[in-house]
């Protein structure tokens, strides 16, 4: 393993913090501004959407430049905007601070994305870009739950000092494990990209209509799995009956399931992408509608948040690697517009859950919206998987930046010809 995808894991440690920790964090939050719960949610959903902004404008912006100067900027972004929100004196001075740090969100792991995939063979690109992104799945499973702790005993401002400081070593790691990479190379790592090099090289990807079902599969998938488990410690304690302080350790569970479904979905998209795809996006759909139902059962609240987890994230390599994939030799926006599309999702199942529980349905209706717009997910997914399938069997081959054995063969074949 390359010890750079380390370097970047840790950023992504870093970053999955500052998104996911404030969850746990978010009663604490809202009695010490004295706002809603649903206002609360904001400082999610308004993350959500300053890491599309960021995803899609820096990323446009720098991809001109060399890779590693530009994932070591955005990482100072990142310290700033957590410094802000640790001495934020209101709610308005808190979102800034959100806002600054995910600006930098989406840039950093598009880029970082495409720099990981092209640190290994082609058969091993989605599991590279697993490791980078168990980064955000270490978060979960022992950053969130003990930065929720510290956040508690502490006072919640002290979580977001601690992740200021992960991200200073971030930084460090950057500069010193990651390797020079032009901003011309493509992630096949065949140097094809610098033909293709610059912001109207990168917006010949956005004419494909895979890359565009698949921003959308991004969007509605990991939407639906973000949807339930933005409110999920007012579910915890105001329906299974758990106390608060044990949320932080229901927390670590679901971030188990986080570290298996992303190790695993990593391998499965290599040999896979759609298959894996439709498998888990099927599989969350079950998980959602069953935690619904039985949410005031605390053993099997216990076992929905292990898989919600695990099938949640075992989508997230393989989303990724298929929006690189059809994206050919120009993956770098597109790969920075699908992390954007993570957070649109993210934003869409935060509001969407907001509205239901304002709405006076309870806190058990954001997993049954979350399940809705899974499904939708899945019903792109299958559509766009058949017409890939009838591309394939027509014969004409997919682009390729990675993903299954048999696409990358193809791919092979291509430039040969």
């Amino acid at each position: 393993m390359p010890i750079g995808l380390i370097a970047l894991a840790l950023g992504g440690f870093g970053i999955g913090l500052t998104e996911f920790v404030i969850m746990g964090l978010l009663p604490e939050v809202a009695a010490d501004f004295r706002v809603s719960e649903a206002t609360a949610g904001w400082l999610i959903s308004g993350y959500a959407l300053a890491v599309v902004v960021g995803a899609l404008l820096l990323t446009a912006a720098v991809t001109r430049f060399e890779r590693k100067p530009v994932l070591a900027v955005l990482m100072v972004l990142f310290i700033a905007g957590n410094l802000v929100s640790a001495i934020a004196p209101d709610y308005a001075l808190m979102m800034v601070g959100r806002i600054i740090a995910a600006l930098a969100h989406g840039a950093f792991f598009g880029i970082g994305a495409v720099v990981a995939a092209s640190m290994v063979a082609p058969t091993k690109k989605a599991g590279a870009i697993a490791i980078m992104f168990t980064g955000l799945t270490a978060a979960n499973v022992l950053g969130v739950p003990f930065g929720t702790m510290l956040g508690q005993a502490a006072g919640w401002r002290s979580t977001f000092w601690a992740i200021t400081g992960i991200g200073v070593l971030a930084l460090v790691g950057i500069l010193a494990l990651v390797p020079k990479t032009g901003a011309g190379e493509s992630a096949a790592g065949s140097g094809s990209g610098s033909a293709a090099g610059g912001l109207r090289g990168e917006l010949r990807a956005f004419r494909s209509g895979q890359v565009w079902l698949s921003i959308l599969v991004t969007i509605l998938g990991y939407g639906g799995m973000f949807g339930a488990f933005t409110y999920i410690a007012f579910t915890l304690t105001e329906v299974t009956g758990f106390s608060a302080s044990t949320v932080p350790w229901l927390l670590i569970l679901f971030g188990v399931g986080l570290f298996i479904g992303n190790t695993v979905g990593g391998k499965a998209a290599d040999r896979n992408v759609d298959r894996t795809l439709l498998v888990a996006l099927s599989a969350l759909v079950v998980v959602l509608v069953v935690f619904a139902l039985t949410s005031g059962s605390r053993p099997m609240t216990i076992a929905s948040m292990v898989l919600l987890g695990g099938f949640g994230f075992a989508t997230v390599p393989g989303l990724q690697m298929r929006v690189m994939k059809y994206a050919t030799t120009a993956p770098t926006l597109a790969s920075g517009a699908n992390i954007g599309a993570f957070n649109v999702g993210n934003a869409l199942g935060a509001w969407l859950g907001g509205v239901t529980i304002t709405a006076g349905l309870g806190y058990t209706s954001p997993i049954w919206a979350g399940a809705g717009i899974t499904l939708l997910g899945l019903g792109v997914m299958a559509f766009a998987a058949a017409a890939a399938k009838k591309r394939h069997d027509g014969g004409a081959p997919a682009a390729v930046v990675g993903g299954d054995v048999d696409s990358q063969q193809e791919g092979v074949e291509l430039q040969r010809a």
